[in-house]
């Protein structure tokens, strides 16, 4: 028993001390970094106690809350969008079509293109005059849009650039839908059901664990969003695309005040962790596992 424990302990303790060290370490120094007024090029750092937490919360930072809001705005817009489109794209996958291999590596390819690669080829497509899908748009004489430059369509248009690269959550679906036992379906068949019943009765109730971790990491990765406002929108057009991600990198890393930036990373991982406790408390209701328990 003593040697099992210690051959445990022994292979996860790369583990351990990686989070120990580059995990929970760089998180106890921003949470007292979040209690002083560093600043880069300051000789001295005094402490402030909760300064910079009312100076967020008093109104004071207005950008604060409107990179909260848009956000938001983001996260309500892409979740659902990714989930949905992910999940209905691993049905079509997971049909036995000739091929079927060559079109789930064709959807998984983006996911592993680089970020700024990516970006440049969103760029160039969405550009509003020189781009593909307006000079698309204007041959069947449909409207037109500024996409990542105007004030009111640059958010979705961010949304849309991110959807390029769900091939990870499709394959998570695929794996989630290859574990339905296949009597199931042959139970419907034999009561006369059709591809409705089997969906809503046997494939979305035994995908639920799935759609469940699904919503957990795409929320979890829509509220830390960065690369495409740093790389598409750089917070423009008139902050309309200011991520709350971007703004922290911003005041910490070009206007240095890494204490105030310490409080806006705290503030951001306790929202974080609020939905995330959001979703696992109403999962209770929602996610089925096989053997009729619930989370």
């Amino acid at each position: 028993m003593r040697k099992g424990m210690f051959y445990g302990l022994l292979f996860t303790a790369p583990a351990i001390l990686g989070f120990a060290i580059f995990t929970l370490g760089p998180m106890i120094a921003s949470l007292v970094l979040s209690l002083t007024d560093y600043n880069v090029f300051k000789e001295q750092t005094a402490f402030v106690g909760l300064d910079n937490f009312t100076r967020l919360f008093s109104g004071e930072d207005e950008l604060f809350y409107k990179s909260l809001g848009i956000t938001f705005y983001f996260v309500v817009l892409r979740v659902p969008a990714v989930i949905l489109l992910s999940f209905g794209i691993a049905l079509l996958l997971n049909l036995n079509v000739k091929g079927r291999a060559i079109f789930r590596t064709i959807i998984y390819l983006p996911s592993i293109v680089p970020a700024v690669a990516s970006a440049m080829i969103w760029m160039w497509l969405l550009n509003p005059d020189l781009g593909l899908i307006n000079s698309l748009l204007s041959r069947l004489h449909l409207p037109t849009s500024n996409w990542l430059y105007g004030e009111g369509s640059v958010i979705p248009s961010v949304v849309l650039t991110t959807l390029w690269g769900i091939g990870s959550t499709v394959i998570i679906f695929l794996a989630g839908l290859s574990g339905i036992p296949r009597q199931y379906y042959e139970a419907i068949e034999v009561d006369g059901g059709g591809w409705f019943r089997k969906l809503s009765h046997v494939t979305v109730p035994m995908v639920t664990p799935t759609i469940f971790f699904n919503t957990i990491m795409t929320i979890i990765g829509s509220f830390q969003v960065f690369n495409e406002a740093y790389i598409l929108t750089q917070g423009g057009p008139n902050n309309q695309s200011l991520f709350y991600v971007f703004y922290l990198w911003r005041t910490g890393f070009r206007d240095a005040e890494m204490g105030y930036a310490s409080a806006l990373a705290w503030i951001l991982f306790i929202i974080i962790l609020f939905f995330t406790f959001i979703v696992f408390r109403t999962s209770k209701s929602w996610v089925y596992y096989e053997g009729g328990d619930r989370t």
